[in-house]
């Protein structure tokens, strides 16, 4: 019977204890397994590293929810992004979104940099920008196209689909970051991509208590590649993150209708206030990213940027600030904001953030659950005591 993702999240992977009827998966806080003589465990379970039950029954569940064949759980986001950058070698370049996470620069340009694999910048929106990059790569160096769409933090979209297509003919894989999204709004393995990451940190695991990554595919050489990278490196999801992580998808739906419900009526109330400059959410019919989204989203997210005008002192704002809280991450259920130049995006050269538009002004605002008019309230106060 096939589910919806509405079902999914609650039912998908393993559901439940078979032997006792326990309505959750166990936790199996255990390192290693007894076996009954040399080459023989019970059902393939020999050390917690290769192989643990309960992120097993995680793993399958967020390949369900992606609609891939194979899911790999990690320590964190960026420990899969390791593990999926440890697929290439020295001298492979890759094409990277123009606005990514800068942990995810950072992990590039300081560590896999030294190795030799190099990277070149992209306005991935720009189609012809991608196939121009192809073009001139006679010695076939690059391998793989890596997006996020909506990208971080300046919510630009990429046509997944368009780009997968044009990496395909070229011999390319195609990896997308899919954090923003979740596959309960967008699922880029349909959209022809080959790898999808999350930082299960945050929309996944959806209230600020678990640190956690994913890796999902489709293909089986490309899995057991990554599975042979997931043990060799060791940077995986304990038994007890991985039942909380479980937990928390249970409720993926709900929070994300609300989460949305919510970013729509304020990125709407921003552009419409009078106090910035500019809005970035491609929920917006005016933002530039407005029909791919729709195209191949069922929603625009809850992620909201936005500079204030110049008589505001963002500072001020973050200051001043009640309800909403000034921290790193996103996707938990309590309203967060941050400065990119300096928390998330520290690692971009200043040159580099500015040329597409990370400035100092730019605002990041992860929208909670809590009530509309609440956070609106506080976005008010706060910014009206940061008049300069």
């Amino acid at each position: 019977m096939g589910l919806s993702i509405n079902s999914l999240v609650i039912h998908g992977g393993i559901d439940g204890d078979e032997k006792t009827g326990a309505v959750n998966v166990p936790i199996y806080q255990t390192s290693t397994f007894k076996q009954d003589g040399i080459g023989q465990t019970r059902g393939g379970w020999e050390y917690s590293r290769t192989g643990n039950p309960t992120r097993a029954a995680l793993e399958k569940l967020i390949a369900d929810l992606e609609e891939g064949n194979y899911g790999l759980a990690f320590a964190s986001g960026l420990a899969a992004i390791d593990a999926v950058l440890s697929l290439f070698k020295s001298g492979d370049r890759l094409l990277v979104s123009d606005n990514i996470y800068g942990g995810t620069f950072r992990i590039l340009d300081k560590v896999f940099k030294q190795f030799g694999l190099t990277y070149t910048i992209v306005d991935t929106s720009n189609l012809s920008a991608i196939e121009d990059e192809l073009s001139k790569d006679s010695e076939n160096n690059i391998k793989a196209v890596y997006i996020e769409s909506p990208a971080n933090p300046l919510l630009t979209v990429t046509d997944i689909a368009a780009v997968a297509d044009i990496a395909k003919k070229a011999g390319k894989l195609t990896i997308v970051d899919n954090t923003f999204m979740t596959p309960y709004l967008q699922k880029p393995l349909t959209l022809g991509a080959d790898i999808v990451v999350h930082s299960g940190t945050k929309y996944l695991g959806g209230h600020s208590d678990v640190v956690s990554g994913f890796a999902i595919v489709k293909d089986k050489e490309l899995a057991d590649r990554l599975y042979f990278l997931q043990n060799s490196i060791g940077g995986v999801l304990g038994p007890w993150d991985s039942y909380l992580m479980i937990r928390g998808i249970k409720t993926l739906a709900v929070r994300m209708d609300r989460h949305q419900e919510n970013a729509q009526k304020l990125a709407k109330w921003l552009t419409e206030s009078g106090y910035v400059e500019k809005v970035y959410y491609p929920g917006l019919e005016s933002d530039p990213g407005y029909s791919v989204q729709k195209k191949q989203a069922k929603g625009p997210g809850a992620m909201i940027s936005f500079t204030l005008k110049k008589k505001y002192d963002y500072r001020k704002f973050f200051e001043n600030l009640k309800l909403i809280t000034l921290a790193e991450s996103l996707g938990g259920v309590e309203s967060l904001v941050c400065h990119p130049a300096t928390m998330t995006h520290a690692a971009i050269p200043k040159d580099i953030r500015e040329a597409v538009g990370i400035t100092d002004e730019l605002i990041r605002f992860s929208v909670g659950i809590e009530g509309a008019d609440d956070l609106k309230a506080d976005l008010i106060q706060a910014i009206e005591a940061s008049e300069k």
